[in-house]
């Protein structure tokens, strides 16, 4: 492609749009106080749980939170509590693999400060996801943290069956739009202590 292509010069205006969301979003999120993310992060909790369309997944893929990230780890519990399964992400050189943890399942240190299952422990494939997020807007377009490797387990999931995507984060990360890329997947709910959006824009 040559270096004066349209499409290179868009992807390169979108990226750099995005890179400006996520700095902005990411202030706004770590400006909140460890008490009102506690508040916010047990009423985003309590959303994930009653939710339907995730009370009908069998497999949940969620997430243990970095920095000031929204706090998904009891609906994790809740979910095994009433009988659904759950995975971790792994990341690996090929993008994100996901592993089924059980309550007291001891984690890893991974990349990025993550924590993570024991990358021994087979590879699974959710029916639904708990997606982190940096910024978001009401069509379900998200910013995550530069690296793609949700909207690439996404793709990947979704080839072989329909994969539900719920995106958590604080209303502070809301932004009127996010640029759409190609690669781009959008959220079908995002959930913040404000209550459920119902994307717009996801399938």
């Amino acid at each position: 492609m040559a270096p004066h292509s349209p499409d290179l010069h868009t992807s390169a205006a979108g990226a750099a749009q995005k890179a400006d969301l996520r700095r902005a979003a990411l202030a706004a999120r770590d400006a909140l106080d460890p008490a009102t993310r506690q508040s916010a992060s047990a009423s985003i909790v309590g959303a994930l749980l009653a939710l339907p369309e995730l009370a009908a997944a069998q497999l949940i893929g969620a997430f243990w939170p970095i920095r000031s990230e929204a706090d998904p780890r009891p609906a994790a519990k809740g979910l095994l509590a009433r009988g659904q399964r759950v995975a971790l992400p792994h990341v690996t050189p090929d993008g994100l693999v996901f592993r089924e943890w059980r309550a007291g399942d001891a984690l890893v240190a991974g990349r990025f400060g993550l924590s993570e299952p024991d990358p021994s422990l087979p590879p699974v494939e959710p029916d639904a996801l708990i997606v982190p997020l940096a910024a978001f807007d009401r069509s379900g377009q998200r910013v995550g943290y530069g690296r793609g490797y949700y909207d690439g387990a996404i793709s990947r999931l979704s080839r072989t069956h329909p994969v539900l995507t719920v995106g958590i984060g604080f209303a502070a990360q809301e932004v009127a739009q996010v640029p759409a890329e190609p690669h781009d997947q959008p959220l079908r709910f995002v959930i913040t202590e404000a209550g459920v959006i119902r994307c717009a824009g996801a399938a």
